[in-house]
Order: C-alpha cells, then sequence, then structure tokens
C-alpha cells in the first residue's frame, strides 16, 4: 500500500492559521487554546508548537495575514490635492478601515488587546507603513514648497503618533465615529499649520 506523500509545511501552517482564526471568530481568542486548534485539525499540540512557538507568535502570523491584504488603505493618494488634503484623505482613509474591522472582525480587536504587551512585529510593520505613507505626502508637500521640514522621516513618525488617538483600535473602539471624524480633521489641520510654518 502506497503512503500518504507528506504535506508541506507551508500547507501545515496555513491549515493551522486558518483553523486558529476560525476558532477565534467562533469562540473569541481567550477561549481558544492551542490544544483546541490541534485537535480541530486532529493533529498534536506539538504539531502546532513546531510551526508556531507561542499563542502570541501564531496571533501576530494571523495579524500579519490580515493586514497584509490592507493594501487599499495604502493606496495612492490623489496628488493632484494639497497636502492637506491627501492627508486628510489617508487618515479618513485609515479610520473607516480601523472602525470597519473592529465592528466586522471583532476578534482581531480582542487579540490585540489580549497581546498588547507582546508588541507584535505585524503591529510594528503595519505602523511603519502609515510612517511611510505619511513621509512620502510630507515630502510631497516639501518639495512644493508648501512645507518646511528638514527631516521628513522624523515629522512621519511624530505624526503617527499624534494621529494615534483616531487611528489605534484601543483608543477608538468605544468612540463614535462623527466625534473620531471631526477630532481627525482638527488634528490634520494642526499638523498642516505646523509643517507649514515650523522647520522640523
Amino acid at each position: 500500500m502506497a503512503r500518504r506523500p507528506r504535506r508541506k509545511a507551508e500547507e501545515t501552517r496555513e491549515d493551522i492559521l486558518s483553523m486558529a482564526e476560525t476558532l477565534f471568530r467562533q469562540r473569541g481568542f481567550v477561549a481558544v487554546s492551542i490544544a483546541d486548534i490541534a485537535s480541530s485539525l486532529h493533529m498534536s499540540p506539538a504539531n502546532v508548537f513546531k510551526h508556531f512557538q507561542s499563542k502570541a507568535v501564531l496571533v501576530d502570523a494571523i495579524a500579519e495575514r490580515h493586514l497584509g491584504n490592507a493594501t487599499e488603505r495604502f493606496a495612492a493618494v490623489d496628488a493632484s490635492l494639497p497636502p492637506k488634503e491627501q492627508l486628510l484623505s489617508f487618515v479618513m482613509r485609515l479610520l473607516d478601515s480601523h472602525l470597519q474591522d473592529i465592528q466586522q472582525n471583532p476578534y482581531i480587536f480582542e487579540m490585540v488587546i489580549s497581546t498588547i504587551d507582546a508588541k507584535l512585529d505585524a503591529g510594528q510593520r503595519y505602523r511603519e507603513r502609515i510612517e511611510q505613507k505619511l513621509g512620502e505626502i510630507i515630502r510631497e508637500g516639501v518639495a512644493e514648497g508648501n512645507y518646511h521640514c528638514d527631516n521628513t522621516d522624523a515629522a512621519a513618525r511624530t505624526v503617527a503618533d499624534v494621529l494615534a488617538c483616531v487611528l489605534h483600535p484601543i483608543l477608538i473602539a468605544k468612540e463614535d465615529k462623527n466625534t473620531l471624524v471631526h477630532r481627525a480633521e482638527k488634528i490634520v489641520c494642526l499638523v498642516d499649520a505646523a509643517l507649514q510654518n515650523n522647520p522640523c
């Protein structure tokens, strides 16, 4: 009798990720253990741990997969718009996406809360993408003479810090959307004024 071919490690890894996501959606992140995931896949917990050394590492991989599908959030902003309008358009796009995530994928929000001390790599990479996009808009504003800034990378990091109150899932989860939109508009106005008048 021919032996069944062994599955590739990447296929097993994807199976684990998909099952973990399904169970997290159904029962919540905290209620699901590695043993539950392994049992649902008819494999041993040791096999899951071979691919993901901890639950936090598994969560990081799920977050990376989710955030990797969020390319539309970082699509090009209309370059014909003034820098302020480009900033506002980008921020509003992110805000809408984050609010949809919280509403449609609450288990992801639960994972973020539960693993906040783990400082997941996926979260850091997502933050870097935000900073990169902000930097592009600021550099364009500098090139056109609208902004005055010697260090656009540092400026982008600072702007990302300021925008956390309207973009970070923990800080926006309990807020009303209209309140967040109004706050975002005010922050963008302040950022735009600062970049116009104060070299950074």
